[in-house]
């Protein structure tokens, strides 16, 4: 009877004894885990860097879009006699050229 009981003992001393160096493993290499993970959540990779600059260009482009049609209709009116419409071309003309500034020129084709 004691032979059987034995063997039972050392076969769950056994599996507890790898269940404890896994868990000691975990342990060890937890902090390591989470610095990796803090440095992947603080930098960002150079593809979503480009995807964050195309947006930022999209979105000047869609602005300068917006005041060029209301800089045209300004205009109209301002050849119309609105002096009010002059100064709003004007305010509107010197938006459109400080946002130009930030968007990239088209690549002349071949």
């Amino acid at each position: 009877m004691r032979a059987p009981a034995l063997l039972g003992l050392m076969a769950m001393s056994l599996m507890l004894s790898g269940c404890l160096v896994r868990t000691a493993a975990n342990v060890v290499t937890a902090p390591v885990r989470v610095a990796s993970k803090a440095v992947d959540l603080a930098t960002t990779s150079q593809s979503e860097s480009d995807e964050n600059r195309g947006r930022e260009i999209r979105r000047r482009e869609e602005r300068l879009g917006r005041l060029e049609r209301d800089y045209e209709k300004q205009v109209e009116e301002c050849e119309d006699g609105d002096r009010g419409a002059c100064r709003d071309a004007e305010e509107t003309r010197e938006e459109m050229r400080e946002l130009m500034r930030y968007i990239p020129a088209e690549p002349e084709g071949d």
